[in-house]
């Protein structure tokens, strides 16, 4: 078997020194970045800090689009959630399952990871690491170097192909030893520790969870569009408010065919209505009223215009007035 090993890579620091100690055994490391479906539709990974972290390193980096199959795990995971809508165990499940494939694709030896074992509670404690890699299939084929002392040997190990006397006994949630490897290495451009995931957060998560206790079809840009803006629920109508003008841009791009878009026509924010591409007049009264709030009106009627474009034409209406008690009930 050839000395080829896949890497699950994150960017940080952990994973950045599981790939240079296979690289110092002459090992050929093909990294993967597994991306998380909530990202925007024109993100670029190539020029993302993960990317750039990688840079130097002589390993190959690619990137891998998660999609359906994530969000349907994600509405519903077996091992449940975190702390707040992350659902880490069965997140590393997946993962590993579509590493699992490609190191059968690429001929790789072992699937590599920059655990640490006991460095977080819920899914790198040992038992939970060792409960992951049965559950996805891979018994005594992922190799951790930062811990690798801890666990049996790997086959690759066993082989020959991984020389278990260079691989590493790091333990626990400290960092010591991880910052005086990265001094060792020249690693200075990489993801801060527990940092990335936005369904670790809990304001993304609190909307999410909305989210999910109102619609199940959920799409990939249901899951972006839960970062921008401020967020609305009228009469059961979703509304997403812009803040800025980026914003403002990222929900005109996003609109489709099934959407209610509506655009100020004085210094206000542009709101997106996601798949209802028909409202009530009292929702458009209202989601009008909530753009005047957060705008600039002038005193003049026309100067409040605010034009509604559904799926069958286009309305101008009048922004009225609205108190900020009556904003709170509708905020989510």
């Amino acid at each position: 078997m050839k000395k080829k090993g896949i890497l699950l890579f994150s960017g940080g620091l952990d994973s950045l020194i599981a790939a240079q100690v296979l690289i110092e055994q002459g090992i050929t490391v093909k990294a993967y970045n597994f991306l998380l479906p909530y990202e925007k539709p024109d993100y670029n990974p190539y020029s993302s800090a993960i990317a750039k972290s990688a840079h130097g390193l002589d390993m190959e980096l690619n990137f891998v689009q998660c999609g359906d199959d994530y969000i349907k795990m994600l509405l519903d995971p077996p091992h449940g959630y975190g702390k707040n809508i992350n659902p880490c165990i069965d997140c590393k499940i997946l993962f590993l399952r579509k590493a699992k494939e490609i190191m059968i694709n690429e001929d790789a030896a072992f699937i590599a990871t920059g655990e640490v074992n006991g460095q977080r509670p819920m899914s790198q404690r040992k038992d939970m690491i060792i409960h992951i890699e049965k559950s996805a299939g891979l018994e005594r084929m992922i190799l951790r170097p930062l811990s690798a002392r801890f666990f049996k040997p790997t086959l690759a190990e066993e082989a020959g192909i991984v020389n278990r006397d260079a691989l590493l006994d790091i333990n626990g949630r400290g960092r010591k030893i991880q910052m005086e490897m990265a001094k060792k290495y020249g690693f200075t451009d990489y993801a801060t520790p527990a940092g990335g995931c936005l369904l670790t957060e809990p304001h993304y998560s609190a909307r999410a969870k909305e989210l999910f206790a109102t619609n199940k079809s959920i799409t990939s840009r249901d899951l972006y569009l839960l970062r921008l803006g401020r967020h609305f629920r009228i009469e059961g109508v979703k509304i997403v408010v812009a803040r800025n003008a980026d914003e403002t841009n990222n929900l005109i791009n996003l609109r489709n065919n099934n959407d209610t878009l509506f655009s100020t026509q004085f210094q206000g924010p542009s709101m997106l209505s996601p798949g209802n591409s028909k409202l009530s007049d009292s929702v458009k009264k209202t989601a009008a009223a909530i753009a005047a709030r957060y705008g600039k009106p002038g005193k003049e009627d026309k100067e409040r215009e605010v034009i509604v474009y559904e799926r069958d034409g286009q309305e101008t209406i009048i922004a009225g007035s609205i108190a900020d008690e009556q904003i709170n009930c509708f905020k989510l």
